[in-house]
């Protein structure tokens, strides 16, 4: 699958991800990666502080599903689309570990982290989180808005909506798209302190479509952002 990053959209992108900056205290933690699984023998806890992988929700029939049930979930997550069923179980087969709404409940999660990283411009947040190719783009459009002095204040709302489209395995590597619809307010202001983009009042829907992908033969557990486009 090509990498949808090309030049003529990389003035959309500052559109849209530039100004998802979310409201921070400088308390927080820092944040894992969203993707990614244990084997039964880790000891880390729940919220990942011992390790480098926030562990998926669940993880088919590792975590207990009878393969009916896992079919159900399968059927479910794909809305009844045979093509995508086939598609997903095919990803399973390749990873046992691989759970259909774990892995949206982490896409979700990298959504979120991704624009918000994004918009602050935090290289080291992006890093884990994208492939090379899709970091060079976000890394040259971050570069270029810093050299214009541009900053933004803006809050992420959430998401209204997050949905499987596609999925498929290409020899060892799987990959699944996913559609995202989020609400986001947000500003952005020059050098100045004048406001040069958005509305600190309106709220703005957004709509994306991103595609992961993972080496299922890896003993890295994460996936990886390899794709964006804009969503109608």
């Amino acid at each position: 699958m090509d990498i949808i990053i090309l030049a003529a959209i990389a003035a959309f992108i500052i559109l849209r991800l530039r100004n998802v900056l979310g409201r921070r205290t400088g308390n927080e933690r820092p944040r894992q990666p969203p993707f990614g699984h244990r084997d039964s023998t880790d000891t880390t806890d729940s919220h990942g502080r011992d390790g480098n992988v926030v562990p998926l929700p669940g993880a088919s029939t590792a975590n207990g599903q009878s393969a009916p049930e896992s079919q159900e979930a399968l059927k479910k997550i794909a809305q009844n689309d045979p093509t995508l069923v086939q598609s997903l179980t095919q990803v399973q087969l390749a990873d046992r570990q691989f759970e259909p709404e774990g892995f949206l409940a982490g896409a979700k999660a990298a959504y979120e982290m991704v624009v918000t990283a994004f918009a602050a411009g935090d290289r080291k947040g992006l890093r884990p989180l994208l492939s090379d190719e899709v970091y060079d783009s976000f890394e040259s459009v971050i570069r270029r808005r810093e050299d214009k002095g541009l900053k933004t204040e803006s809050k992420f709302i959430g998401l209204d909506r997050a949905e499987i489209l596609a999925a498929s395995l290409k020899e060892r590597i799987a990959e699944i798209t996913v559609k995202f619809i989020s609400e986001i307010v947000s500003v952005t202001k020059n050098a100045d302190g004048a406001v040069v983009e958005g509305d600190p009042t309106s709220v703005r829907r957004i709509t994306d479509i991103w595609t992961f992908a993972r080496d299922t033969a890896s003993s890295d557990p994460n996936w990886k952002l390899i794709g964006t486009t804009v969503g109608h």
